[in-house]
């Protein structure tokens, strides 16, 4: 009886490896053109960035690390990206 289950356990864990347990991952907006920051916030309330961008500040306040990465929305809205870090419209 235990020889005849095993087959099944394994074909249970390789599916589990193949294909994961996890939720999906949260379901963005599409990437659109907004017309300026203020627009764009009311969506990515703390701004949206590219992979790999990082808020450049200058001073003693600390950099943004909250924004959204979404590159596809970054792209659409560059210049709405004043100090081209790679954040668009960043806000704390």
């Amino acid at each position: 009886m235990i020889r005849k289950s095993v087959p099944v356990v394994v074909a249970a864990l390789t599916a589990v490896g193949l294909f994961g347990l996890s939720a999906p991952a949260q379901a963005l907006p599409k990437a659109v053109k907004y017309k300026n920051c203020t627009a764009l916030n009311k969506v990515y309330k703390h701004g949206v960035a590219k992979k790999g961008g990082k808020d450049k500040v200058k001073g003693a306040t600390k950099p943004v690390k909250n924004f959204t990465v979404y590159t596809a929305a970054y792209n659409k809205n560059p210049t709405l990206d004043r100090d081209k870090d790679g954040v668009a419209c960043e806000k704390k």
